[in-house]
């Protein structure tokens, strides 16, 4: 794609893809790009506990369907106490064990491989207080070691610790892996959403409406879904899909993201006379 660009003249590039990719294209076309790019995408289980099941099957599809290779999978879950001890856990564990490369629950991984996964996985394990609750290993296949084929896995990280040891735990590996992290107080979590740099999508899954009003005001992702059913993966073609927080960035999906991707104001300036004032001086 930059040999390509750097051939022809453009006005203007959009760019759906990785933010490292993105990050190259903007100095390349010295900034005369639109770019709907990664996210380490967030969910937050608020403090209102219902439709266990569902909320569980919603996470475990976020996280794991086509083994976690979309923009929007959800990176990381911040999950209230009480949906700990309502055996949150348990469930979407139970749903991820019942995941098999024989019916496409697992799929290849193709810019992670096993070796740089299991890597991740025990750097994020030196963490003090790190806890692995499922997962970590790899899936017994014939697929070619230049892919990847993970279980489904999900690692549990104290909220003090997180800041410590930000960049690690922020690292979007693009496969099946999801950060767990229990909360009880709100804005320990906001304090972390805050340092994240790439705002694509969200997802609150509570009904209490102060709380995700809450929680709205003080976040800037570009898509989120809020509601018992909120996810972090929707459908683009129905509403706006792109991040937020950047001046590069744009959407798809919808009339207005093309609007805002390929439009851009003139203003065109009509004085066709007549010349009334004849009597005409330099200033």
């Amino acid at each position: 794609m930059e040999q390509l660009i750097k051939q022809v003249n453009f006005r203007m590039l959009q760019f759906t893809g990785s933010s490292r990719i993105a990050d190259r294209l903007t100095q390349v076309t010295n900034g005369k790009i639109k770019i709907e790019d990664a996210g380490f995408d967030w969910k937050i289980l608020g403090p209102d506990v219902q439709e266990l099941e569902y909320v569980a099957y919603q996470s475990d599809q976020d996280a794991y369907a086509f083994s976690g290779q979309k923009c929007s999978a959800q990176s990381i879950l911040f999950v209230h106490t009480n949906w700990i001890q309502a055996g949150f856990i348990q469930k979407i564990k139970q749903l991820a064990d019942q995941r098999q490369l024989e019916n496409l629950t697992i799929c290849p991984i193709l810019t992670w491989n096993n070796e740089q996964i299991q890597n991740h996985v025990d750097q994020l394990l030196k963490i003090q207080g790190s806890e692995l609750l499922f997962g970590g290993q790899s899936v017994q296949s014939t697929i070619p070691k230049i892919y990847g084929s993970y279980r489904p896995t999900a690692i549990k990280i104290p909220i003090d610790k997180i800041n410590d040891n930000f960049d690690l735990v922020t690292t979007e590996l693009f496969g099946p892996f999801q950060i767990f992290v229990e909360y009880n107080n709100i804005d320990h979590v906001l304090d972390v959403l805050e340092k994240i740099p790439h705002n694509l999508t969200a997802g609150i899954v509570s009904n209490d409406i102060q709380f995700v009003q809450y929680v709205l005001a003080n976040t800037i992702n570009g898509v989120t879904y809020v509601g018992v059913k909120a996810r972090t993966t929707g459908a683009p073609q129905n509403h706006w899909f792109g991040p937020c927080g950047d001046p590069r960035g744009t959407g798809i999906g919808s009339p207005e993201a093309i609007l805002q991707t390929w439009t851009s104001h003139r203003e065109i300036i009509s004085d066709w006379g007549p010349i009334t004032n004849k009597n005409l001086k330099q200033s």
